[in-house]
């Protein structure tokens, strides 16, 4: 009797699943099959208008620093010459307040056979001295009164060496001028120097004109 009353219950269970409607696909949706994760990736880099297939070449996608002064404009301003012209390009200048320039740190430097002969480092006086001659760019312009004649690199505070500048490196400077006493010929100014974007070199520089 038992037995014959657990097989009923069992039919009857599946009797009522039979019975019951399937569920109806919601209305206004439509289904799709799922893209593969490659797929997915491909499609969302085309809408973005990023082709992985055709990305430019690493030669191709660095720009290059801005020319404002080339290296001949800079011979015209400032007096030094090799081995001691330590500016190779102005990339941006604004008359009486600030310039930004760039130098090409090679292994033909003529410092690095001894600074030092296994490990090529730019000295630290030299980047300063480097520094020091973007501001003469800005100090002996017309727009400041200066000429080559009177403004000579006077002394610095407050610097600081962050990082080892090496053959390679790309050495950019910005030298700001902060106070400039023209009845004195005194003139104040702050400079930063970095690699890949990277302080290595900072601190106030004091500049001064010869007839001051």
């Amino acid at each position: 009797m038992e037995t014959a009353a657990a097989a009923a219950v069992s039919v009857s269970r599946s009797a009522c699943r039979a019975a019951l409607p399937s569920a109806a696909p919601r209305q206004g949706r439509v289904a799709f099959p799922r893209a593969a994760p490659r797929q997915r990736l491909v499609a969302r880099r085309a809408a973005a208008g990023d082709n992985a297939e055709e990305e430019l070449p690493i030669e191709k996608r660095i720009a290059a620093y801005p020319t404002v002064m080339d290296i001949n404009q800079i011979r015209e301003i400032l007096p030094h010459r090799f081995p001691f012209l330590l500016v190779d390009r102005v990339i941006e200048y604004k008359a009486g307040e600030y310039a930004v320039a760039i130098k090409n740190v090679t292994i033909n430097d003529n410092f690095f056979p001894g600074h030092f002969p296994e490990r090529p480092i730019m000295p630290g006086v030299l980047m300063v001295e480097a520094m020091a001659q973007v501001g003469g760019i800005v100090m002996l312009q017309p727009e400041v009164g200066g000429s080559q004649d009177n403004f000579f690199f006077a002394g610095v505070d407050k610097v600081r060496f962050r990082k080892p500048v090496i053959a390679g490196d790309t050495l950019v400077m910005r030298m700001t001028l902060t106070k400039y006493q023209k009845r004195f010929g005194l003139a104040k100014m702050e400079g930063k120097a970095y690699v890949g974007g990277d302080v290595v070199c900072e601190g106030e520089f004091l500049l001064i004109s010869a007839t001051g």
